[in-house]
């Protein structure tokens, strides 16, 4: 019986603070460098040398002002803001490598379907196949309020609005242009057959898209999707859409009954549940010498006023109004819901105040944090995998980009001497590192075929 593979990605934002509140300070971090393209082209490189999949790229559109209701604690600890736009960062990492795929997050809620879909199809002809999308609704009040809205859009109906965006992405992405359009014939002065390009005639409660796509087909045409919310609305979402979902949750057991919903979601739709690729959050501390010493040294930076204001967003809660030692409550906002579960409701073994969650999250941002020897974190990503009943994890780096480095360099080579992380990538798309080589379309079962000619 075969071994199944680790699935890795790299997760980071293009800003100074994002899963470990503080530790900017730490002198072998170098966040303030996310400002460059050597730093970003450093980090894919590494990466690519330890045979991840992708690096993901999270983004916020709004500064992180629910705590205390100022953007103050933000701005002290750098949380997010200041942030750089994602998306441009990815050409120059993808000339620079070769294998690695790049899965960048882009909000429904303030995109227009057919401009984002010629971005990304820009995209995945740069990286030659190896884009995907980390489709959000947005949860920032301020975001809304800078983009021209009076308040957040209703959690639901931006999961209602997300679905037509992929409708109308789908049928620009997979029906407007036959795979035989580009004749390039220069004999007869014909670059694209007009009779094998064809408007989407789109009108629909949200958009209202008749046009052709701008862009011709690329090595995917639709880039791999991946989805992270795990409410009733984000999980029925993601069973629809997604070819990817990320968890983020501390435990394995909790993180085991997430998959399963998921699905369970997908096989609802139609979908092959195994389909889908499970990624949890985690942080690795390791190093040639003693990691508990490691770990130590960089609690030492942690902020505890920069978790509450990041949680505070994250939640949509003033955890800054609230007693740190009393037990936090459920309640329904317009947050991430999924996360007000994970630290209200779905935990039976344990209480969280807001003290306690600040400390908790100040390196590991939340997720899983291992902690040992190569050898030991190895033990721990295998049982944490098979209990939780995931493909693999997206990896946080508390100080850009050592920890990813001392991941690559001590950590995957005993991966690979278990038989978990691959030596040599294969197939060249990011879609067949999901879907085996020469399978760089989405399936048969994925909405988006629908739409093909």
């Amino acid at each position: 019986m075969s071994i199944p593979r680790m699935r890795l990605n790299g997760l980071r934002q293009n800003t100074v603070g994002h899963t470990a509140m503080g530790l900017w300070r730490h002198p072998d971090s170098r966040a303030h460098e996310y400002r460059t393209l050597r730093h970003w082209v450093e980090t894919a490189q590494i990466l690519e040398r330890g045979g991840f999949d992708a690096l993901f790229i999270a983004d916020a559109l709004g500064p992180l002002e629910v705590y205390q209701g100022r953007v103050d604690a933000a701005l002290r600890d750098g949380i997010q803001t200041p942030t750089d736009d994602p998306l441009l960062v990815i050409p120059a990492m993808a000339a620079a490598t070769a294998r690695l795929g790049f899965a960048v997050t882009v909000s429904t809620t303030y995109a227009q379907p057919y401009t984002l879909a010629r971005t990304m199809t820009t995209l995945d002809h740069l990286t030659e196949g190896r884009i995907g999308w980390n489709v959000v609704t947005s949860v920032l009040e301020s975001a809304a309020r800078n983009l021209g809205l009076d308040r957040q859009i209703p959690h639901d109906e931006r999961y209602l609005i997300a679905d037509e965006f992929m409708e109308v992405a789908y049928k620009l992405w997979e029906g407007s242009w036959e795979d035989s359009a580009v004749l390039r014939d220069a004999a007869a002065g014909v670059f694209a057959d007009p009779a094998r390009v064809h408007p989407i005639e789109h009108k629909g409660q949200y958009f209202s898209v008749p046009g052709i796509a701008l862009s011709e087909p690329s090595a995917q045409r639709t880039p791999v999707i991946f989805q992270a919310g795990s409410s009733p609305s984000g999980s029925a979402f993601a069973g629809k859409h997604a070819e990817g979902v990320f968890l983020s949750t501390y435990k394995a057991e909790m993180a085991r009954d997430l998959s399963r919903r998921f699905r369970q979601q997908a096989a609802a739709q139609g979908r092959d549940p195994q389909s889908l690729k499970i990624f949890a959050i985690a942080t690795v501390v390791t190093g040639a010498t003693d990691a508990a010493e490691r770990l130590a040294g960089l609690q030492r930076y942690t902020s505890l006023e920069g978790s509450l204001a990041r949680w505070s967003a994250l939640l949509h809660i003033d955890l800054s109004g609230l007693d740190p030692d009393v037990p936090l409550q459920h309640a329904e906002t317009e947050g991430i819901r999924g996360l007000v579960d994970v630290f209200t409701t779905m935990d039976p073994d344990r209480t969280w105040t807001p003290r306690a969650l600040a400390e908790f999250v100040g390196v590991g941002g939340g997720g899983p944090l291992f902690v040992g020897s190569p050898g030991s974190v190895a033990d721990q990503l295998e049982a944490w995998m098979e209990t939780a009943e995931i493909d693999g994890f997206n990896l946080a780096d508390p100080i850009p980009p050592t920890g990813h480095r001392e991941f690559v360099d001590l950590v995957v080579p005993e991966l690979r001497r278990r038989g978990r992380v691959w030596s040599e990538y294969e197939g060249s798309t990011l879609r067949e590192y999901f879907r085996g080589e020469g399978l760089s379309r989405v399936s048969d079962d994925h909405p988006a075929a629908a739409y093909r000619r």
